[in-house]
Formats: C-alpha cells, structure tokens, sequence
C-alpha cells in the first residue's frame, strides 16, 4: 500500500500538476526573454521596465533563493543591456528601474527564504510525528520469541516513507507464538487508521482467544465496527455521505499464524499471499486449500465455518510472512520477482541478515524502484537444545 507520508514529496509532485509547476518556474525567465527581444526589436519604445522589475517576485513564488536570484540576476543584465545600447544612462528613468528591482529582489529572496524555512520546520514536525507513530504502529518483532528466532522488516515504495497500509505483529502467549501479516487496501489515513484497528485487535485478542479462528474474527468485529462509525467516511447510516467505491476497496488481507510448542504451524488466511515455507534449501508457498476473503468482506463467505490449517513447522524450518508488495515487484522487463527462487538461492544467515540479503535482491530486480510497499517478517525455528529457556516469558493473563 501506499504510505500515507512522503518527505520527499515535492509541490505539485504526481502527473499533470507536477508539469504544470515545472511550467510555472520558467514563466519569469520566458517574460525575460520576451523583454529582451522587445528591446532589441523596433518596439523597443514599449517601456518593458516595470515589468522586468516584477520578475524575482514572481520567481519567488515557484523557486527558492537561487532561483530568484537568478531571475533578478537576468531582469538586470536585460535592463543593462538596453540601457546602454539606447544610451539611456543619462535618464532617471533607468536609475529608479535599476532601484525598485534591488528592492523587490531583496524581498523576493528574504520572503522566499522565510518561507522555505518555514516550510522545512514544518516537514521536520510531520517526520519525527510519522516516525512516532510509525514506532507504535509498526514496532519490531523482538529476535527471540520462545522457540523462534524472528526478524521483521519494512520498506517503503518511496525515500522518507513513514506509514502505510501494511501491517504486522508477533507477540509470544500462552497458546504460543501468534503473528499476524495484513495489507490495507486504501490509502491515506483511512488505511493508516484500519491497520492500527486490527493491529489493536490482534495484540489483545491474541492472548485471550483459545481458538485462532477466534482473534481473526476480533479483527474483523474491531475492522466492521471502525467502518460503520460516523466520520469514517464509510458509515453506512448516512447513504447521501457515502462512498461506496471506498467502501468495496476498504477492506484488509490479513494471515494469522500460530506456532505451538509441537513441531507444526497453525494458519489462517484472508485473502493475504500465502507464506513461503525454507526447509533443507526448498522453498514452497503454504498454499491454504480454503479460500477465505479479505477481513471487511464477510458477507461473501459461504459454506462451512473454516478451520485453522495446520503445517509442518519443525526445527531448522524458515517460514517467511510478507504482503504483496514482495512478490508483485517487477523489474523493467515487467517480470514479476521470483520469490521462491530467490530465497533457495540466499545464503544461510541469521533471520534479520536473511532479511537483509531479499532486500537487496528485491531493490536489484526493480532498479531500486519499488511501486509498492514492502513488508517480511521472517521465523526460524530452533531445535530443542538451541531454543532453552526463553528471555520472553510468554503472557498469561
């Protein structure tokens, strides 16, 4: 998904309006050029100096100082120029030209520095906010988790990313490990605010639920309950208020993995790119044999009520949770990122290298041109003797 904060985003960034501006910063020195040449021409009786003497202030509008410094610096060598090819040196007129273009150039440059500055606190704000809430939303999976070592990562399709619509969790209970990976389909701070709504859900259910099942369903009640609020944009009480394309596209896939003290792994899948399973150096997807639909999307499930589906999960196995953003990634070939093949070809490493080294194969395929967010969340599990007794008592309520 995409993130909700880019700060690297430049004004008028994406499509038409990013050509629009683009246009915009040449107008001052296109009006120059046309100066000149009415100068140069048989009109050159048209008095071109107000005009000329407006240009750094309409350059500082679209340019920082350098840009309307330039632009001075070009209404000047125009007014020079004229100047002395009509020999007009010996009139006032030139002299307050040559003035009221010193003034607006200082202004223009200082106003233009203020804003920029003003601009950059504001932007230094909205990162240490969106890392903030980055911290909470998207916390680290801690390296030891019972029988499990596990590390996680997140990569954002731009520079600066902060928030997105990715989600994911591990948290150790009495039941066992449980972990969650989930993809917000939307944008914005709808998707920010449904995946902090089932990463909530998840951390509390996953203690007290017996049965898998029981913290998905959690999810969805916590999802269905956030979309129906008034002011979410998706309340379906107020037909004239909404949206009802939001509302088919607001939903989250979501898989739920549990992985007890028996050498197995218990999962649950919404809708969510099924997990890629490392064991003796061959990769294969868990691919679930009942097809569930995405949290938010209840109405379309039908027959039986589903089950948890159990795999083999034994010491030395390396089981790897990601979204989509992994296994969509193209190259500019347009072929699709071979997951599988890349991890059979990784050498053996601890799981945050591990991580580390798909990363760097992932940026290699695209060019470094990820065109969506990317997130893993990778679990090994230890045989007997190297597992011991755990640094994280799992929680009891």
């Amino acid at each position: 998904m995409r993130s909700l904060f880019r700060s690297d985003r430049q004004p008028g960034a994406g499509g038409p309006s990013r050509v629009l501006f683009r246009l915009a910063q040449y107008v001052p020195f296109v009006i120059i050029l046309l100066g000149l040449g009415v100068e140069l021409s048989a009109a050159h009786w048209v008095y071109t100096g107000p005009l000329l003497t407006a240009m750094p202030a309409l350059a500082s509008l679209t340019m920082g100082p350098k840009g309307t410094l330039s632009a001075a610096a070009g209404a000047l060598a125009v007014s020079v120029t004229t100047a002395t090819l009509h020999d007009a040196w010996d009139g006032q007129q030139i002299y307050s030209n040559l003035l009221g273009l010193l003034v607006v150039s200082v202004a223009s440059v200082t106003t233009s520095n203020a804003v920029r500055t003003q601009r950059q606190r504001e932007l230094n704000q909205l990162r240490r906010i969106a890392t903030t809430a980055q911290e909470v939303l998207l916390r680290p999976v801690p390296a030891r988790l019972g029988p499990l070592q596990a590390a996680s990562m997140y990569l954002a399709a731009e520079a600066g990313a902060q928030i997105g619509g990715d989600l994911y969790e591990a948290v150790q209970t009495r039941y066992g490990i449980r972990v969650i990976m989930g993809d917000v389909r939307g944008k914005g701070l709808p998707a920010v605010r449904s995946a902090a709504v089932v990463l909530g859900a998840f951390r509390e259910a996953a203690h007290y639920e017996d049965e898998l099942l029981g913290v998905i369903d959690h999810c969805a009640a916590a999802l269905r309950r956030e979309s129906t609020m008034p002011g979410t944009g998706t309340d379906t009480d107020t037909d004239n208020d909404t949206n009802w394309e939001d509302v088919a596209e607001s939903f989250v896939t979501v898989l739920v993995a549990e992985v007890p003290d028996a050498p197995q792994v218990l999962l649950v899948n919404r809708g969510h790119p099924p997990p890629m399973l490392l064991r003796q150096g061959k990769a294969q997807a868990l691919v679930p044999t009942t097809t569930l639909p995405p949290l938010g999307l209840e109405d379309f499930i039908t027959g039986p009520p589903a089950k948890a589906e159990s795999y083999p999960f034994a010491p030395g196995d390396r089981l790897l949770l990601h979204t989509d953003g992994v296994i969509e990634a193209r190259n500019p070939a347009n072929d699709f990122f071979d997951l599988a093949e890349t991890m059979e070809a990784v050498r053996p490493s601890p799981p945050s290298e591990f991580l580390e080294q798909l990363h760097q194969e992932l940026i290699h395929h695209t060019n470094g041109r990820l065109v969506d967010d990317v997130a893993m969340l990778i679990l090994d599990r230890l045989d007997d003797e190297a597992a011991g007794p755990s640094s994280d008592a799992a929680s009891a309520p």
